[in-house]
């Protein structure tokens, strides 16, 4: 069996998310995509993050049309900061090593592993696939000197269109009172204006 694992802030989830699921599935023949929203997404502590309810709630409201997505909410669970080794090495333990899993990121999360938690790790536990980003070329790997020296293992691309929408933009729309019909589907559209979420600077 192969899994995909699409974890992320989904602060709030969008139509982008949706298609990347939607391309690795087809095209690495995926039975299942697991979306992960995190709980205590450490790496984003610099800025406010939206309560883990309201997120996973969006989640499932985007997710729920397609019987190849489902929601994973241990990390919403899970006590402390939250840690991609930590969910692969339980999913791993719970499936099976007949289980082969693909962790689905796009090309900005590559610039930023050498900071997670145990990135090598992640390479152990699952295969890298990776998803075009507008404006993210994929990085040059860094130099024996580089403090942040990780070595990335050989990864599957994930062919899919440049999608220019981002969270922070989402963000950017709704406290400004915009729609984003499109942009997200409807159903977290219309939760983010019944929540009130994101008016606030």
């Amino acid at each position: 069996m192969k899994l995909g694992i699409l974890g992320g802030t989904f602060d709030p989830i969008h139509t982008g998310h949706l298609i990347l699921a939607h391309c690795a599935a087809e095209q690495l023949e995926l039975e299942r995509v697991f979306f992960v929203p995190a709980g205590d997404p450490w790496r984003k502590a610099s800025r406010d993050v939206t309560p883990a309810t309201h997120r996973l709630a969006m989640v499932r409201l985007a997710v729920e049309a397609d019987k190849r997505f489902e929601i994973d909410d241990r990390e919403v669970r899970r006590d402390g900061p939250t840690y991609t080794t930590d969910t692969l090495r339980e999913l791993k333990g719970e499936l099976g090593a007949g289980t082969e899993f693909f962790f689905l990121v796009g090309e900005d999360s590559l610039t930023d592993m050498p900071y997670w938690h145990e990135p090598e790790a992640i390479f152990e536990l699952a295969r890298l696939a990776v998803a075009p980003r507008m404006g993210t070329p994929v990085p040059a790997p860094p130099t024996s000197h580089d403090a942040r020296h990780l070595h990335l293992p050989q990864f599957v691309r994930i062919d899919m269109p440049y999608i220019g929408i981002s969270s922070t933009d989402l963000r950017a729309r709704a406290q400004r009172g915009e729609s984003l019909r499109y942009l997200a589907p409807d159903a977290v559209d219309r939760y983010i204006k019944n929540q009130g979420l994101y008016r606030q600077a």
